[in-house]
């Protein structure tokens, strides 16, 4: 790129050989005029200076009326847009760049103004505001790791020597992992990342961070294993962490925490989420509710938790003794009697918030899922009292 003194100085050039060449053609060297007797100097730079204003003039009436002939109205509303967003041009709202974004979402009256994920709430509003549609909640999405087998609890086939990238290491027989499907521990994924949310651990396995990553997606775009996905946040709280399609048995050869397909977790979720398919676990982000129980039954630890701790159930004062409660605790950590109020053991309780979210009259709290279903038990019932009126 240039820098202003190669600019000015590249001016100052041009300047003088126009001045120059204006001023030659006025002499006449090189044509039939006779240059044989003095030339005025003051006259030459006169006529070069009127011939250069009336140049400058023609193209700059002409050019002023191109301008005002083909000129391109833009809405205002792009340009309020455009200097909300984070200018960040990541492309995780799906459009080439905050440009692109702009120009949709202050255009189209279908495209929501909250998907720009690095701003969250707060430049959702404001578009809102200047495109006067409505914000709705921000979901967040977030890049999950599928993968845990590093360089310490996975085989290698060979030892690699070359470019410390993974779309490299892959052009070599597909990788140097046991496991046709793992993580390659590069760290193509940290270098592309343009936020700095992703770090390798000491297992050669990617670490997000949640405060950082803003669900760009160019992670899952660079990984030739395809073993980063970007998902929603409040549906990948308890995920699968391995995509390998092998049987059971090669598995656990390769790698010491990838699915063996044992079904344990399909028999212990309540919900029908957990499910067998190509020789791995998958779990249905629809009907998952991030509850937990399959997390510890799994035997090579498998199923991640991103609830770091899960606090305790308890039961308030309004609870009116209907039992469906204790009906579907999975660890039978509430007890009381008919029609009186219950209690909830805190040593048996796991927070799993099967509890919180059964409760007809929302008189359960403490747990991870206790504020989204006090909401929803709310907005449901301001619905219903504005059809009442």
């Amino acid at each position: 790129m240039l820098n202003g003194h190669v600019i000015r100085k590249t001016g100052i050039i041009t300047i003088i050989m126009v001045l120059c060449y204006a001023s030659v053609l006025y002499a006449g060297v090189g044509g039939a005029v006779d240059v044989s007797g003095p030339v005025d100097i003051k006259q030459l730079l006169l006529f070069t200076f009127i011939f250069l204003a009336g140049l400058g003039a023609i193209f700059g009436i002409g050019l002023a009326f191109a301008a005002q002939k083909f000129a391109v109205k833009v809405d205002p509303k792009v340009e309020m847009v455009r200097d909300v967003l984070p200018g960040a041009n990541c492309g995780a709202c799906g459009f080439a760049g905050c440009q692109g974004y702009a120009e949709a979402v202050a255009t189209n009256p279908d495209i929501s103004p909250s998907l720009c994920s690095p701003g969250k709430g707060s430049v959702a509003e404001a578009i809102a505001r200047i495109t006067g549609k409505a914000a709705g909640a921000v979901d967040p999405n977030y890049a999950r790791v599928m993968c845990q087998g590093g360089c310490n609890n996975s085989r290698q086939d060979f030892k690699y020597e070359g470019v410390r990238d993974c779309r490299a290491v892959v052009l070599a027989g597909g990788g140097n992992k046991s496991c046709d499907y793992g993580c390659l521990g590069y760290g193509t994924c940290a270098a592309v990342c343009p936020f700095g949310a992703i770090t390798m651990n000491s297992n050669d396995i990617p670490v997000i961070d949640i405060t950082k990553c803003t669900g760009c997606r160019k992670c899952e775009i660079a990984c030739p294993k395809k073993v980063i996905e970007v998902l929603p946040a409040s549906k990948t709280l308890v995920v699968v962490a391995c995509h390998s399609k092998d049987k059971g048995v090669d598995t656990k050869k390769n790698c010491d925490v990838g699915c063996i397909a044992c079904g344990k977790c399909v028999k212990i979720c309540p919900f029908d989420a957990a499910s067998i398919k190509d020789n791995v676990s998958r779990i249905d982000l629809d009907k998952c509710t991030a509850c937990g129980l399959c997390v510890a039954p799994c035997p090579t630890k498998t199923i991640v938790d991103y609830i770091p701790a899960r606090s305790k159930a308890f039961i308030m004062d309004n609870c009116i003794g209907c039992q469906i409660c204790a009906k579907v605790c999975p660890v039978s950590a509430i007890t009381g009697e008919p029609k009186k109020m219950h209690f909830v053991s805190a040593e048996k309780c796991i927070g799993c918030g099967i509890c919180t979210s059964k409760c007809p009259i929302q008189a359960i709290y403490g747990t991870f899922n206790a504020p989204d279903v006090f909401a929803k038990a709310a907005a449901k019932k301001a619905a219903k009292s504005a059809v009442a009126q």
